[in-house]
């Protein structure tokens, strides 16, 4: 009888490691942060922007601003500054049975191999945001593309308007 070499399992895809340590970078619980998660050539495909913004630097400091404008009505930023406390909940996929607050939050999560969607909601200025994360990680477990899609309309309004004004306090676009 020969040992043969275990079948890996969906279990064991990359992408489970990932999004569980995106969830603790929501939460402010990840050392490293950003930094740890994202590759050096990730990049962030904006519901916004036409063109991928390229490279870990653009698309951390993507990521943070939208963490400082889709924090919810009734919250601090969840995806913010590294080491921000973020909220409650944040990071957290949404039980039936829990109460919402109008706070960012994810709602659903679909997994396999390499990609991950996670599907979110939260209410900024009183106007409800829903969209989706979608993923995508190499195998050693860093993110290698980030892509944001938003609906409804006066939702993907609002946040251009919103993250336009932060990244151009963030000093990220000339103006």
């Amino acid at each position: 009888m020969t040992d043969s070499p275990a079948t890996p399992t969906e279990a064991d895809a990359p992408i489970h490691a990932v999004v569980q340590r995106w969830h603790r970078q929501l939460r402010g619980e990840l050392p490293g942060g950003l930094d740890e998660l994202l590759d050096e050539e990730c990049d962030f495909i904006s519901p916004i922007v036409f063109s991928p913004q390229k490279g870990k630097q653009l698309t951390k400091l993507y990521l943070q601003a939208a963490g400082q404008t889709l924090p919810g009505d009734s919250s601090e930023s969840p995806l913010g500054q590294q080491g921000s406390g973020g909220a409650a909940g944040a990071g957290t996929p949404a039980g039936a049975d829990t109460e919402w607050d109008g706070r960012f939050r994810y709602t659903k999560e679909v997994a396999s191999g390499n990609h991950a969607v996670l599907e979110f909601e939260t209410m900024v200025e009183g106007t409800y945001v829903n969209g989706v994360d979608i993923i995508t990680c190499n195998d050693e477990g860093r993110i290698t593309e980030f892509r944001v899609m938003i609906r409804p309309l006066q939702a993907v309004n609002l946040v251009h308007a919103q993250m336009k004004a932060m990244l151009e306090s963030m000093g990220a676009l000339g103006g």
